[in-house]
């Protein structure tokens, strides 16, 4: 299978922002406790944090974390997981059924954030409550000192403000599962009045208000349109969120997904574009997917776990074993939000840590790095810069969510000082190699820097790595590609991911 691909330095799509290849967590099953929290683990620092997660978690070069929810803020009052540990309240978890020890709040996750290098973006309960609360939030965690609530911060022995940036008004407010679940305009008014309250603290504040919970709702893309109508003067970002599957397991149609999700938020940039233009603004709001990963193995026998369970505490809930497969599938979806990157700014692997994440913990026991961890990484180190566009000529496919899809999956990022090119690709196809002639035009001194792979057998799409087996699906260094006549060449494998670097003059 012969494909030809172009790609032109002038050619530019985006500058992309590092907060792409951002992470989100919750206080949901054991993403915070036994999973970055665990006070008894062998290698748990002073603080109670597992070294072992950290140093993962530091791997990945995450620029910020989307915390505390999810479904679980829309109940949440952040006052419970202030002040000495040992004096919190247990509550009930209305969102996932369980019981939620706030041992672990603001403060120590701010701490566990500043350990791992990770800035923060904080939600605020818009389901139970509302302008008041996210206002004292804020006034909490960023002003200096000399009122009530700061100075309530520097005695519980946080000194220095944080400083949060981002704030998000509430989660999934277009749901009917969602505690304290909105209309539209209802919604718009409340977020456009909360975001007035919490920039009015000034330094630079962003707000993120909830777009649609998936396209699939009946209320999308009408939702964005009538939240917009309502606040967009005073948001910077509206927020898309969206999980994928492959139950029937036709491989090529899931990686099509890829493609309906570029629909998606092509959709959303229009509902932007004309809210725009209907209010006459100025300024510009961008698309925030803080929300996205697979989520499929597990899913229904998890949903009846956990509507059905008697309120335990940090139980195992949606701790999904990545395969192949679903490597390809994120580094696919990775590579369309480089594509989009001139509207969707920032983005959030949903979650981190045990809960549908790429790192897994064993309680007591060791951590470890599934599938999805690689192409994870290999896009936050190396998809910084500029995205480039990538003319592709090779053959397609057709499937059931989308048509006229390519067979090379493919996206392009020029490093920042413009002396490194990245290449991100994918060959969909499961069976045939593919020969790769990708023509680089406008660069000089055209070198390859490494090649890794992942991938290359379609009969191992199910493998997946597990505690016992923590190394089954890994990168390798690759050896079928080379640089010819300022080009790249050679061979890619059937159903395989890679990530080319090249240095560029």
């Amino acid at each position: 299978m012969k494909v030809r691909a172009t790609i032109h330095r002038d050619f530019a799509l985006a500058q992309i922002d590092n907060r792409l290849y951002s992470a989100f967590i919750e206080h949901m099953g054991r993403a915070i406790y036994t999973g970055i929290y665990e006070p008894d683990h062998p290698t748990a620092n002073a603080h109670g944090f597992r070294q072992d997660v950290l140093d993962l978690v530091k791997a990945l070069d995450i620029p910020a974390i989307r915390y505390p929810g999810g479904n679980f803020v829309s109940a949440y009052k952040w006052e419970d997981g202030i002040g000495p540990q040992a004096d919190r309240p247990v509550r009930l978890d209305l969102a996932w059924r369980s019981k939620e020890t706030n041992q672990v709040g603001i403060n120590e996750f701010a701490r566990w954030a500043d350990e791992a290098g990770i800035e923060m973006m904080l939600a605020v309960n818009l389901g139970t409550r509302g302008i008041e609360d996210a206002r004292n939030f804020v006034e909490y965690c960023n002003h200096p000192s000399g009122t009530a609530w700061s100075d309530l911060r520097r005695s519980h022995g946080v000194a220095d403000p944080y400083g949060v940036k981002m704030w998000c008004l509430g989660n999934e407010m277009d749901g009917p599962w969602q505690i304290g679940h909105m209309e539209a305009k209802e919604y718009g008014r409340l977020a456009d009045e909360t975001s007035k309250a919490v920039k009015a603290f000034g330094g630079g504040i962003e707000t993120v208000v909830c777009g649609s919970s998936n396209d699939e709702m009946p209320t999308y893309p009408d939702w964005e349109r009538q939240v917009l109508e309502e606040c967009y003067e005073n948001v910077d970002y509206i927020s898309l969120h969206k999980y994928f599957g492959n139950s029937s397991r036709n491989s090529l149609n899931y990686f099509a997904k890829i493609e309906e999700t570029g629909r998606y938020i092509q959709s959303i940039a229009g509902v932007i574009d004309y809210v725009k233009a209907k209010k006459r603004a100025k300024n510009d709001v961008f698309i925030c997917f803080d929300e996205w990963n697979v989520w499929y193995h597990n899913r229904e026998e998890d949903s009846k776990n956990w509507h059905s369970w008697d309120w335990p505490e940090a139980p195992a809930l949606l701790e999904e074993d990545y395969n192949l497969e679903d490597a390809l599938f994120v580094g696919g979806l990775l590579n369309e939000f480089i594509r989009r990157s001139d509207r969707v700014k920032i983005a959030c692997i949903a979650q981190l840590v045990n809960v549908i994440a790429p790192i897994r913990t064993q309680t007591g026991g060791p951590a470890w790095a599934t599938s999805i961890y690689y192409p994870y990484q290999f896009a936050s180190l190396y998809g910084r810069g500029t995205a480039l566009n990538v003319a592709v000529d090779g053959p397609r496919y057709d499937a059931e969510v989308a048509q006229d899809v390519n067979y090379l999956d493919v996206a392009a990022v020029l490093a920042p000082g413009g002396k490194e090119i990245t290449v991100f690709a994918i060959n969909r196809h499961l069976e045939t190699e593919m020969d790769l002639n990708m023509a680089l035009h406008g660069f000089t001194n055209v070198t390859l820097i490494d090649h890794q792979v992942m991938g290359g057998d379609a009969s191992q799409a199910r493998v997946a790595n597990t505690c016992a087996q923590p190394d089954l699906v890994k990168p390798r260094k690759g050896d079928k590609l080379s640089v010819e006549d300022g080009g790249l060449t050679g061979q890619l494998p059937a159903f395989s991911y890679s990530v080319i670097r090249l240095s560029v003059g």
